[in-house]
């Protein structure tokens, strides 16, 4: 940093094996009108095998105005890349990437004038992002459907605020990690939503500025979005285990259906009518989510979405819902 002045915002990104996609985040970050002598980012990488360093290296060179730093993330998950990170970094404002929006092209500059101009004590901030995929078709198909992600604030007298839940990538002031201790590492997933708990503890609130978008590269087999979402309901399970009281009726909605096909299911060995109904149950779902990918498929003229969609919606349904229920099967939460 010339003059070794501490920068005003750190940049935060755990990364593994990103060598496709770390330029594109990089070059991303290099475009904002954010002053970059007053801005820093540092990547936790967990032992990258592939070319991310290299590119990384290569990309510093060739931008010499952009300061870079790359730590060791030895524990190689999530939110021990986001400490070592944390841990590393001197700004006053920290912008926190995960692996799932580091593949995010930030398109908006809103963020930063939000927390710089904003009223109040704010401790997180973020915006909408549309998944981004042009050669999968899971990508393909759930591209058009906007995912909210929010920006946990602690906010003194601001009556802008909205409760709504905490999403990455988040624009956090240091002071959060001062008072409330940094991420959870034993959870290797719901490390945001549990540090939005311990904010709301502290007395924060959540707020959603849609103003501020980005763009996030999806999933590009079913495959990978059934390991993905399985992850997610299984470390959702635990995250409630821990906190029932966060519970949200719309989380329960996945696991219940789950549960509610597989009771009908035990009952249609010995009941007429529970054959019938799980049919019917199944036949209405799978009706509404063919009729979603027709509508989709008609209005970006790609017709594969009459079948993906419906499969990457089910998917992530069955998957999330399957891996929560799993979790209460499996050995008991001892964190």
């Amino acid at each position: 940093m010339p003059g070794n002045r501490m920068p005003l915002v750190s940049i935060i990104v755990p990364c593994y094996n990103e060598q496709n996609t770390i330029g594109l985040l990089l070059t991303a970050i290099h475009q904002q009108s954010f002053d970059r002598l007053n801005m820093e980012v540092i990547v936790a990488d967990g032992l990258s095998e592939d070319r991310t360093r290299e590119n990384i290296m290569h990309f510093q060179q060739a931008h010499p105005d952009l300061s870079i730093k790359i730590v060791n993330n030895e524990k190689r998950t999530i939110p021990s890349g986001l400490n070592e990170a944390i841990r590393a970094s001197g700004g006053n404002i920290l912008f926190v990437l995960t692996l799932i929006v580091f593949r995010t092209q930030i398109t908006s500059n809103a963020a930063w004038r939000r927390l710089l101009q904003g009223r109040g004590i704010m401790w997180e901030a973020s915006g909408r992002y549309n998944p981004v995929d042009l050669d999968g078709l899971p990508g393909r198909s759930l591209q058009p459907l906007p995912i909210l992600s929010v920006w946990v604030m602690l906010v003194t007298g601001w009556e802008e605020t909205h409760r709504w839940s905490t999403r990455f990538p988040l624009l956090i002031q240091r002071t959060l990690f001062d008072r409330i201790g940094l991420f959870d590492e034993t959870l290797l997933t719901n490390e945001d939503y549990e540090l939005n708990v311990r904010i709301r503890q502290a007395g924060g609130s959540v707020w959603l500025d849609p103003r501020i978008r980005s763009r996030y590269f999806a999933r590009t087999s079913f495959k990978q979005l059934t390991r993905q979402y399985w992850r997610y309901g299984y470390w959702k399970g635990r995250m409630i285990r821990r906190y029932p009281g966060t519970i949200r009726w719309r989380q329960l909605l996945p696991p219940l259906f789950i549960a509610g096909l597989l009771f009908l299911s035990l009952l249609a060995i010995w009941i007429s009518w529970a054959r019938w109904l799980s049919l019917a149950v199944v036949g209405v779902y799978l009706i509404t989510l063919i009729l979603a990918g027709i509508k989709l498929a008609i209005n970006k003229r790609d017709f594969p979405i009459i079948i993906g969609l419906p499969l990457a919606i089910s998917v992530m349904h069955i998957s999330w819902g399957s891996a929560f229920l799993w979790n209460y099967i499996s050995k008991p939460d001892t964190s």
